[in-house]
């Protein structure tokens, strides 16, 4: 009952936008084969740019398909890819992270110098790379930007696990004679998986933003598959003459990447100690002097 307590609580610290925002993509990717009003990719030539109306309520792009259900399907096409990413890349690089942070040694030496490696070069040139490597398509896409993006979380689990690691309480179970898959398993792994999870919210939304720049240039998503970034290049031709078809999809990709960014910054926010207010300090002297005098 206390942790229900203590979560509703943590809920009740975060922004409310970045909820709100998160929690309709989540809701449109989820429910996005049974909420959108059409086909996202049903033509209709003869409605091609066609304005707000009662059949198309965000109206159509170039080729009369509608927006507001391509921009609702789009929704799940980022969440599975986005998922898909941070699975991959929170498994690999925590089991590294963890190895090192367990090992230590010269084993930690290796794991953490190729972390480095990864670390040194930037994400999305990462991802070009191997894009250009293996060619275009939606795995590949998949396994590039995981590729990118292990490294980070190697290197806060290596952090994590070291300060538990450092823990009496990991020191007392040796001494009882706990083995090491048990202390792994059962002690060090959970706590590591829990702190990188609180950083992997903030960069959700830099994987769904690297998604939509590599559909945006041609090199993932591809089309007929609707998908924001795709839908950015395809109306890039049109600006001037229809610009809502540019504007909607930017505008609700900013939403997303603001959301989770703000979610993120919140969490990490919350787990830190704040410093106790003289009120309450005053309180807690009171009642400890009582106690004392009980004592007595």
């Amino acid at each position: 009952m206390r942790i229900l307590q203590d979560f509703a609580r943590s809920l009740r610290q975060l922004p409310r936008v970045s909820m709100v925002a998160v929690g309709v993509f989540v809701t449109l990717g989820v429910l996005a084969p049974y909420i959108a009003p059409h086909d996202p990719n049903a033509q209709d030539l003869l409605a091609a740019h066609a304005g707000i109306s009662w059949e198309h309520w965000l109206g159509a792009d170039h080729l009369g398909r509608d927006t507001l259900s391509r921009l609702i399907v789009s929704a799940r096409t980022s969440l599975v890819g986005m998922c898909l990413v941070l699975l991959i890349a929170l498994s690999v690089g925590i089991t590294i992270g963890t190895i090192a942070g367990y090992k230590r040694g010269w084993v930690e030496e290796v794991l953490m110098r190729i972390v480095d490696v990864g670390l040194a070069m930037p994400s999305l040139i990462v991802a070009l790379a191997v894009i250009g490597i293996f060619g275009t398509g939606y795995w590949n896409m998949i396994f590039a930007l995981a590729l990118a993006w292990w490294p980070g979380s190697a290197r806060i689990s290596r952090a994590v696990a070291v300060g538990v690691m450092n823990r009496p309480h990991i020191e007392t179970l040796r001494v009882l004679g706990a083995s090491p898959l048990r202390v792994y398993f059962h002690h060090l792994l959970p706590t590591t998986i829990g702190a990188v999870l609180v950083y992997a919210t903030a960069d959700a939304g830099a994987v769904a933003l690297s998604i939509a720049t590599l559909s945006f240039l041609g090199l993932g998503i591809q089309p007929p598959t609707p998908e924001w970034g795709q839908m950015l290049v395809d109306a890039l031709p049109y600006l001037e003459t229809v610009p809502m078809q540019v504007i909607l999809p930017g505008l609700v990709l900013t939403a997303v990447v603001i959301g989770f960014n703000l979610l993120g910054e919140s969490i990490a926010l919350n787990r830190v100690p704040t410093p106790l207010s003289r009120r309450i300090l005053a309180s807690r002297r009171m009642l400890a002097s009582n106690w004392t005098r009980a004592q007595q």
